[in-house]
């Protein structure tokens, strides 16, 4: 890889990312619980055969107790762990559990959770070069960008198909050739990536999660190491923030949501003001 593993680590630890808990706490989807900068703790093995022909490069699937131990951690210290954890999601339910994040007592130290958060990145890595044919010839930040993708979202990954398909040239720009396009023109062509970014732009995972997709994304830019701030920029145009549907609008709703509820609302006034009987008037007291 050509990026510095330190510096994927320092994105990864951020608050804007994954965060830093030091105690189990529930995924807010899943309720699985995570550790860390968003280790999962109770993942078993998987099978992760390799549906790309042309790429030779196999995936690594291991279970969470395998990551833990390669992190030089007891394992019998990961069951104490996840018994308390389960005891805890009974008593408070996931809400509750999410709540109480900022006080819970650290389970690990700092130490232990970069070690854990070093194995899992590494395993990123390794598991990016099998969804992408081409990974050793990306720039630094494309690298890691789609390792970033990997440790996001883990096999997941493999349901962005037309962003896989584009990346390892199966389809866009009509080229049908077994050849990888990474690995002719491949990582300067700015034209080529403004496509790859923009299946990404279109996903539902940029829109929920805005912020992080802005920076990884405009990471797979050729140009963002010259420019980061244009790069992150030119993302943030095309990405809209998701629109959250509220019945009356609230400091902080989005522009979209605040003018659908300001032009319903004169509507409803209108309405109001041509059924509404007039009252009669009241005498002034002398």
């Amino acid at each position: 890889m050509k990026f510095d593993l330190r510096d994927l680590m320092e994105i990864l630890r951020d608050r804007r990312h994954e965060g830093w808990v030091l105690a189990a706490y529930p995924d807010p989807k899943t309720g699985r619980p995570l550790i860390g900068a968003g280790f999962s703790l109770d993942l078993p093995a998987r099978e992760h055969p390799q549906p790309d022909p042309l790429n030779p490069h196999p995936f690594l699937e291991p279970s969470s107790a395998e990551l833990w131990q390669a992190a030089g951690l007891g394992s019998e210290r990961l069951r104490t762990i996840l018994d308390q954890y389960d005891n805890r999601l009974a008593a408070w339910a996931r809400k509750g559990f999410r709540k109480r994040i900022k006080t819970l007592t650290p389970q690990i130290s700092d130490e232990e959770a970069t070690l854990l958060l070093r194995v899992s990145a590494i395993q990123a890595i390794y598991n990016a070069k099998g969804y992408c044919r081409g990974f050793d010839g990306l720039t630094a930040s494309q690298q890691m960008a789609l390792s970033q993708l990997v440790y996001q979202m883990g096999v997941n990954l493999q349901e962005f198909g037309q962003f896989l398909d584009l990346v390892n040239n199966h389809s866009g720009s009509g080229d049908t050739s077994p050849v990888p396009h990474l690995l002719n023109a491949g990582a300067t062509d700015a034209e080529y990536w403004k496509t790859v970014q923009q299946s990404l732009v279109q996903s539902q995972w940029a829109r929920l999660y805005r912020g992080r997709a802005i920076s990884v994304i405009a990471m797979l830019d050729p140009q963002y190491a010259d420019a980061p701030g244009v790069a992150e920029r030119r993302v943030g145009a095309m990405l809209r923030p998701a629109v959250v549907h509220r019945r009356t609008g609230r400091p902080g709703a989005s522009r979209r949501l605040a003018s659908s509820t300001e032009r319903s609302g004169k509507r409803r006034a209108g309405g109001k003001a041509r059924n509404a009987k007039p009252r009669p008037q009241r005498k002034r007291r002398t």
